[in-house]
């Protein structure tokens, strides 16, 4: 019996069968996570909930928060250890971890609590930073990222855009407040009564929220950027209902003097003010400014920074209110805002295998980051306090 040849192209060892390989899941290191409490500018916002502390933990995660964190935000103590954090008085401790969470940037002092390259998420506010505050940072070889710069898969300032969302509605509820306070006016119309004149300049997210806002209380709104793709995105958003203008200012003049609120909503980063003092020396008196974008940069030459004490000052007979942290009038909402972004921030960061290999892989991590073990990677920071500029992408291949 003849035997055939069979013509195969593999070799008898590629045909011997093979042991099965399984997928081993990316898994980063679990790191344990401080949650000081905020100590300035009366903050009463923290960055996560007992709801997502309880998630993090059941996902190896250690959490030590400083007794009375969440107080501002009406989260007790007992919630959050029940959720499995732990609760310390030292707060030595909190900032010790490997990973802090915070609103607002450390102190000096709070800094020196810090080991070294721990991994530092917090808001940067530029405008209330000084040189001293990056050197720090720099001696302690902190991995720094601020709320400002973090950006999602889409290239979108995703955390920015949550609070901003928050910080348009407030500021039209708090200067309805104000208003109501300096001349007795409602904000919204009522009938046989003229609506109040609201002007936003910024058509950006705050605008945006600050404009739905002030249409939905009723108030006759206009808007004011530089930018005719955001006016017409605005103009789509609000069916056309409100109009909109390009920054030129003799019809900024003419619609300050005519406005109740004035909602200072554009980024002014190294950038002089839009609306000068001469300006509002011609807007009415008991009138209302909200420079929301302050600790960014002025829209509003005569606004200056106020506090949670002492939210509000009084020039040319105007109102001015400079809250750095307006949403912290809203902490409960602020709070699961941010603490819902940061729970998915953090799981994603466990499935792609850590923070080191996150930065590695994904161009958007880097971004986030202003320092990287000691060193300055943010080039607008380091033009405006005249720091060493390393660029992140010649630190991390």
């Amino acid at each position: 019996m003849s035997t055939t040849n069979i013509f195969t192209p593999f070799t008898e060892e590629e045909l011997m069968p093979k042991e099965e390989k399984l997928e081993v899941i990316k898994k980063g290191k679990q790191f344990s996570i401080g949650i000081p409490k905020e100590t300035c500018l009366h903050e009463r916002r923290t960055c996560i909930t007992p709801d997502a502390v309880q998630v993090l933990v059941d996902h190896g995660h250690e959490i030590i928060i400083e007794a009375g964190a969440g107080v501002g935000s009406f989260f007790t103590d007992l919630q959050y250890s029940e959720s499995g954090a732990k609760i310390t008085t030292d707060p030595k401790e909190a900032f010790g971890q490997d990973l802090i969470l915070k609103i607002n940037p450390p102190t000096e002092e709070e800094i020196d609590y810090m080991k070294p390259n721990t991994y530092l998420v917090s808001a940067l506010q530029i405008n209330l930073r000084d040189k001293a505050y990056f050197l720090k940072l720099a001696d302690k070889k902190i991995n720094a990222i601020a709320f400002e710069f973090i950006v999602d898969e889409y290239k979108q300032l995703a955390l920015v855009r949550l609070v901003g969302e928050i910080a348009g509605t407030v500021s039209i509820l708090y200067a309805s407040e104000l208003l109501a306070l300096s001349n007795g006016l409602m904000l919204g119309g009522i009938t046989g009564v003229r609506p109040s004149e609201v002007l936003i300049l910024g058509a950006g997210i705050v605008g945006e929220f600050a404009t739905k806002a002030a249409i939905g209380l009723g108030a006759s709104v206009r808007v004011f950027d530089n930018s005719l793709s955001k006016l017409r995105r605005l103009h789509s958003i609000v069916d056309s209902r409100v109009p909109t203008s390009i920054i030129d200012p003799k019809e900024l003049g003419k619609a300050l003097r005519r406005a109740d609120v004035v909602i200072g909503a554009l980024p002014r980063l190294n950038m002089q003010p839009i609306v000068t003092e001469d300006m509002v020396m011609k807007m009415k008196k008991g009138s209302v400014i909200i420079d929301i974008t302050i600790d960014n940069g002025k829209v509003i030459e005569t606004s200056e920074l106020t506090t949670m004490e002492e939210p509000y000052i009084i020039k040319h007979g105007v109102i001015h209110c400079g809250l750095p942290n307006l949403t912290s009038k809203m902490p409960r909402t602020t709070t699961k805002a941010i603490s819902n972004f940061f729970l998915s921030y953090i799981l994603n960061y466990d499935e792609e295998g850590g923070f080191e290999n996150m930065l590695i892989r994904k161009n958007e991590m880097k971004q986030s980051l202003y320092m990287y073990k000691g060193r300055h990677t943010k080039k607008i920071i380091c033009d405006r306090f005249g720091l060493t500029y390393h660029d992140i992408n010649l630190l991390i291949f």
